[in-house]
């Protein structure tokens, strides 16, 4: 494999944004500037109605199924947290789960947004659903950056989206936030008043850098409030070695655990789970679907076989 390594980036070229948020432009679409001028000074932006009816039908069908199965992952039913929401419903790994959800990640003008603001290579560093239900009580406040020990002003770790599948309403759980606390720095404090409801269409996105507080709205009304959040990271938050694929899964329980921990058989906070589980664990379950998709093709096989023989 031949690796090439990019040109170091200069401090010159860095944009800091307030008090809050440091980062390496990349290539500026022309097609999206007005968008780009409302991330930089807001924080945010809402792309409205930016997916096809078609395309949100048939994710909220792929939904309805997904969560009527106990095996759609462990807060498919309710989070099992405050910050999950013990009346939120949570999908996780949904590219594993279903090709309905393929076309929202990748939208042309949300692939132009994080080819400015991340830098290239960037990935998708959580996708999953978010299903707010009646009752549902406002979520912490916070930043999705917030595990990260580093002072403000601090690099841009990622980007954040919602994508309403429902419409986004001051009742039924809005994402809310506080345009302009990017540029915060770490003297300043959100205050739950600061906060506005992102209102926007079924089909929208919500689109925000990773130092914008926000928080999930409270769900007052008699309607669940269904969404999607795809979450990018920039390139470089990863290991250099992917050693969790590199390392043979038939031979874990033979590692200490400790170096297992160091490998990446680990969480920090939330951050490495497995379709909403530990990585370990995560572990078992693939080792349970390629037990039975080997048994099932060995089947198919020998029906083959025999069919052959008559």
């Amino acid at each position: 494999m031949a690796f090439k390594i990019p040109n170091p980036a200069t401090v010159k070229s860095r944009i800091q944004l307030g008090n809050g948020t440091t980062f390496l432009p990349g290539p500026k679409d022309k097609s999206i500037q007005s968008l780009i001028d409302h991330v930089l000074e807001h924080g945010y932006v809402i792309l409205p109605s930016i997916y096809t009816p078609a395309q949100v039908q048939h994710a909220l069908d792929e939904l309805d199924r997904l969560e009527q199965q106990r095996s759609s992952g462990p807060a498919s039913q309710g989070g099992r947290n405050d910050f999950e929401g013990f009346k939120t419903r949570r999908i996780y790994a949904l590219a594993d789960k279903s090709r309905a959800f393929d076309c929202f990640p990748i939208h042309e003008t949300v692939m132009k947004l994080n080819d400015y603001f991340l830098q290239p290579n960037y990935l998708l560093t959580s996708y999953h659903t978010v299903n707010i239900e009646p009752g549902s009580v406002v979520q912490l406040m916070h930043t999705d950056d917030g595990l990260v020990a580093l002072p403000r002003p601090r690099p841009l770790m990622g980007i954040g989206t919602m994508i309403s599948l429902d419409e986004f309403t001051e009742t039924n759980g809005a994402t809310t936030l506080i345009p302009g606390s990017h540029l915060w720095g770490d003297d300043r404090m959100p205050k739950r008043e600061e906060m506005i409801p992102a209102v926007m269409p079924a089909g929208s996105m919500l689109y925000f850098l990773n130092t914008v507080w926000h928080s999930g709205g409270a769900n007052t009304s008699n309607q669940q409030r269904r969404s999607l959040t795809a979450q990018y990271c920039q390139p470089w938050i990863r290991t250099y070695e992917n050693m969790t694929v590199a390392m043979g899964w038939e031979d874990l329980d033979q590692v200490p655990k400790k170096l297992l921990q160091l490998m990446g058989f680990s969480t920090h906070a939330f951050m490495g789970y497995v379709d909403g589980r530990a990585p370990r664990t995560g572990v078992e379950m693939r080792k349970k679907r390629l037990i039975e998709w080997a048994l099932n093709e060995r089947e198919k096989e020998e029906r083959k076989e025999r069919l052959s023989r008559l």
